[in-house]
């Protein structure tokens, strides 16, 4: 079973000390080629924490393999980590000395949809690329969207319409909420709300619980009243995990449906048995039979780190860092304003979309059209067999279409 780890400033530094005797090939001189730098603001601590330690394992490994290759454009690569806590305020200003202090090329990473729009804002007044690893809220590529930020992760759009025809459909009409209240959870319930009432559901009630709730009970005693066919969860980290265990103790899941748009591997593994249930989206999945890559990957990323199995969070990690490095190659530069261009359209190999489908970034929106893995979790399976996948949806037919996004992009003139 996964374990925290805790991961301070500059504790990984792909190219330095945590990870340094795989990363010191021939096939770079260090004294000879300048660093390409990449921040990753996550989440070490908080809330979020152990999600945000997942993709920072998958972008240290990504680093390490680049860097065997021979890095970018022939210059190592260098992840400088910086923990945001869960806070907008704390992530700019670890952006900030990230840009003052280590004149960082591109940013990646974020849990937190707050600090995700707060880090897009920054990187795009700097010039910085900002590849958004896991902040789902669906106006990062929407209105608040800019040139310098792309994402890797879906929409909450793209996460919600991945399962509410199977929820309707499985357990009923009648939905009853319980919100994350932040931009996350907000986004997520005003999309499921129109796909659901557009199936003709009705929304029987809902409460909006703040970041790090330990005690659910007042809401779920209200949750059980409304006798909703649904108990839709919006939370995230820590907070879903202390709401399932709260749910089995009050037995609430013995005769109303648990589900939702988001559940993790890191999550379903910290809970007892008896509190893992239901149907949910994922938006990356270890076990893909017949796959390319899938398998090989996952070996890799199990011998890197002990044994652990990846996660959605860690190909997050992995897929950001690939992807500036493709747009650098691909545009023969780091400079932002190009590599952006470069990624315009820019579809993920199979060694690093490792998914049946071959995602690309929307040039429109900058959204990467990643599909999706409706299905449930695995009561009875042990670690890391804890999800049993229905299907595989393809990202782009249930993107919003670019023209409901709101999203218009202008680049520095």
């Amino acid at each position: 079973m996964p374990k925290n780890i805790n991961l301070g400033r500059r504790n990984i530094l792909a190219g330095g000390a945590a990870l340094g005797a795989g990363l010191a090939t021939p096939a770079i001189s260090r004294a000879q080629a300048t660093p390409i730098k990449i921040g990753q603001i996550d989440s070490t601590t908080g809330n979020f924490a152990v999600l945000g330690q997942s993709q920072i394992k998958g972008a240290a490994m990504a680093a390490k393999e680049l860097n065997a290759k021979g890095g970018i454009l022939g210059r190592p690569v260098q992840i400088l980590v910086e923990d945001d806590a869960g806070s907008p305020a704390t992530g700019l200003d670890k952006a900030g000395r990230l840009v003052s202090q280590d004149n960082v090329d591109f940013f990646i990473g974020t849990v937190s949809s707050a600090v995700s729009l707060s880090l897009s804002q920054f990187a795009q007044a700097h010039g910085k690329i900002f590849m958004c690893s896991g902040g789902h809220v669906d106006k990062l590529t929407g209105k608040a969207c800019n040139w310098a930020t792309f994402r890797v992760c879906s929409t909450t759009w793209m996460l919600t319409d991945g399962d509410s025809k199977i929820l309707v459909d499985k357990f009923g009409k009648k939905w009853y909420f319980l919100t994350t209240d932040y931009a996350f959870g907000h986004s997520e319930q005003t999309d499921y709300t129109k796909q659901v009432t557009d199936m003709g559901g009705t929304i029987v009630g809902g409460a909006l619980v703040p970041v790090g709730t330990s005690d659910f009970s007042s809401y779920l005693i209200q949750a059980k009243a409304a006798a909703p066919d649904v108990l839709c969860l919006l939370l995230a980290g820590d907070d879903q995990i202390n709401a399932m265990k709260q749910i089995t103790q009050f037995g609430i899941n013995q005769s109303v449906a648990v589900g939702g748009a988001l559940f993790e591997l890191e999550q379903i593994a910290a809970l007892p048995e008896a509190a893992r249930y239901g149907v949910w989206t994922f938006e990356w999945y270890w076990n893909q039979p017949g796959v390319p890559h899938v398998a090989d990957f996952v070996k890799r990323y199990s011998t890197l780190y002990g044994g652990l199995y990846p996660s959605q969070r860690s190909w997050f990690g992995y897929a950001s860092v690939h992807a500036l490095a493709l747009g650098c190659e691909k545009a023969g530069s780091a400079d932002s304003v190009k590599v952006a261009k470069a990624l315009e359209g820019l579809t993920l190999p199979p060694e690093v979309a490792l998914q049946p489908g071959a995602p690309v970034f929307r040039p429109e929106d900058h959204q990467l059209l990643l599909g999706m893995f409706p299905g449930q979790v695995n009561q009875t399976g042990t670690y890391p067999n804890l999800m049993n996948i229905f299907d595989y949806v393809p990202g782009a037919s249930i993107a919003q279409p670019v023209g409901e996004t709101g999203c218009t992009l202008t680049y520095p003139s």
